[in-house]
């Protein structure tokens, strides 16, 4: 494949949808993982050398009450998908809020919002909860992603970013809200354990938008150029959430296989969104990979050659936040565009992985 001209256009145009605002958040209370260690009274040394050789220094959870043996309560399923409610809608609006402000935006100018979660079920869902609590218009479009799990980001943006480029300067909206501990089941098997270690609290909204008014246009992010999608569908079971019997209650599941399965397929789905545009892997500047844990990151960077500095922003978020599934990427974009390196006519690819087993891919250049 021949390299690009600097000034060659892929996919999309100048017609194509931008990023014009972001935002994020997550629960005030958070936690070591010595300190989640002790405060669920865990002792078996594999159980330990799990969270603490996880690369994750600190979460934010919203975990339960501690009962009368010192321990956190069990919380029903009921609890729990009150919890969900209560803490994502209020996660959700705090994102929401930094993501208009960012942009320039009011609720009022809300279009389309579409709301991705993965850790609880409502009827109806996120999306009306959110238009109830903001203040949305309510004849905005809206679109609930339910159970895709932490590749449904990118699933969702895809949506998005078609919806904007048939509604030229209409303003559309994404907020992942993941409150992963309304989905926890605490247990001493390794199943139960491996996901305690991984996953945190937190949401994260991102604003798009084709042919802006001069006003949001001046904080144009980058065009959503195209989409690449690859289904592993006979790993289909090795990420899954469902019913645990002995639980009684939904919980995850995680095969120790997935992070070379995703590894071994992350080469395909990236030539794939590359073909048609000229480019190289060599020419993206910027690739923000899902935190989904250090063995994903680590295969994901050998299988497509990628240096450390290249997943710094996907492994300081898993660091500092562990996974918090759909919404990760989004996290790390928003440690990009902190850092003041982005520079006009750079590319980006961003990556999420997840249940199916699904690799998901986009293409985005300033």
């Amino acid at each position: 494949m021949a390299a690009a001209h600097p000034h060659s256009a892929a996919p999309g145009g100048s017609t194509a949808s931008r990023i014009v605002g972001m935002g994020t958040a997550v629960p005030d209370s958070s936690y070591t993982q010595h300190e989640l260690l002790d405060i669920l009274g865990i002792d078996e040394p594999r159980v330990r050398s799990v969270f603490l050789n996880s690369a994750i220094e600190r979460r934010h959870l919203t975990l339960p009450p501690v009962g009368e043996d010192g321990k956190p309560v069990i919380e029903a399923q009921g609890e729990l998908l009150a919890k969900h409610k209560k803490h994502g809608v209020a996660m959700a609006a705090r994102a929401l809020e930094e993501c208009l402000k960012n942009a320039g935006a009011e609720p009022q100018d809300i279009a389309y919002l579409c709301c991705v979660s993965s850790t609880g079920f409502l009827t109806p869902g996120l999306s009306a909860q959110i238009i109830r609590e903001m203040g949305l218009s309510p004849h905005c479009s809206r679109l609930d992603v339910v159970g895709m799990g932490c590749n449904a980001g990118l699933n969702a943006l895809s949506a998005v970013n078609g919806w904007a480029a048939v509604h030229p300067g209409k303003l559309a909206v994404m907020v992942c809200v993941e409150v992963c501990s309304a989905a926890y089941a605490f247990d001493a098997t390794m199943r139960t354990s491996v996901v305690n270690s991984l996953f945190g609290d937190g949401s994260a909204a991102v604003a798009v938008i084709a042919n802006a008014t001069p006003e949001i246009s001046d904080r144009q992010g980058p065009r959503l150029l195209k989409f690449e999608s690859a289904i592993i569908t006979e790993m289909i079971d090795a990420m899954r959430y469902d019913w645990d019997e002995q639980q009684n209650r939904f919980s995850f599941f995680l095969d120790p296989q997935i992070p070379y399965v995703v590894g071994e397929n992350a080469e395909t789905v990236v030539d794939r969104l590359l073909i048609g545009t000229g480019l190289r892997r060599s020419d993206i500047k910027h690739w923000l990979v899902h935190s989904g844990g250090k063995k994903v990151i680590d295969s994901v960077m050998i299988n497509l050659g990628l240096t450390r500095h290249d997943v710094r922003h996907t492994t300081s978020v898993l660091r500092d936040y562990g996974n918090l599934s759909s919404g990760s990427f989004l996290f790390s974009y928003q440690r990009l565009i902190d850092e003041g390196v982005v520079q006009h006519g750079d590319y980006c690819v961003l990556m999420t992985m997840g249940p199916g087993s699904t690799i998901e891919t986009a293409l985005a250049r300033w």
